[in-house]
């Protein structure tokens, strides 16, 4: 298999918007050559997906999900941009999958971004202390520190976390597979999710 740089992943993401693991992938299923993973890209109508990103998305729906007997509930608002498209069996089934998503898993926030700064600033501090006790260098001690605070945005941000339903692939990806099945741009807008006996 041919080795793939960054460079060239760079250069792919630049000319198609794809994602980076999509161009990643297409580079190295077409033994690095440019313009046969461009032409996989659009094949799997992922080199259109991310050009889709200016448009308006305000139709959709919002799903709501109970689960164990009453005990958890969600309400998740995903837009689309035509009514036709919301109404599509593969947008229902999207928008149900995502609210068991959330139900399962009870992300922080859509995107690391949205994931509240003191949360991340104490589960840093969590990861330092433990990672100082262990007595390795400091620049060890960094490395272990960033690679669970990848683990924590990993479980806790929404589009990050492994798909319930196909643990092979993230939700961004289910999410890139819809837009490119449906031709328009798709937002998981907001979400709330409520537990029994839990304040919000």
């Amino acid at each position: 298999m041919a080795t793939i740089t960054t460079e060239q992943v760079k250069e792919l993401r630049a000319r198609t918007n794809a994602g980076m693991m999509d161009c990643k992938k297409a580079l190295e299923e077409t033994g690095g050559d440019m313009e046969k993973a461009i032409d996989l890209l659009r094949k799997k109508g992922l080199a259109t997906s991310m050009k889709r990103a200016g448009r308006v998305a305000k139709e959709g729906v919002v799903q709501a999900y109970i689960h164990g007997g009453g005990k958890i509930g969600v309400l998740v608002e995903i837009n689309c941009e035509t009514d036709f498209a919301a109404r599509s069996d593969a947008f229902q089934e999207f928008a149900k999958n995502i609210a068991m998503q959330i139900a399962a898993t009870n992300p922080l926030g859509i995107t690391p971004e949205d994931i509240p700064q003191d949360i991340i600033e104490r589960e840093r501090a969590i990861y330092e202390s433990q990672a100082k006790e262990s007595g390795k260098p400091p620049q060890v001690v960094e490395k272990i520190v960033e690679g669970k605070m990848r683990k924590f945005f990993e479980e806790s941000a929404l589009l990050e976390q492994d798909f319930i339903r196909d643990t092979d692939k993230k939700v961004k990806d289910y999410l890139n597979e819809l837009v490119a099945q449906i031709g328009e741009k798709v937002v998981i807008r907001r979400f709330v999710r409520f537990q029994l006996g839990e304040d919000l």
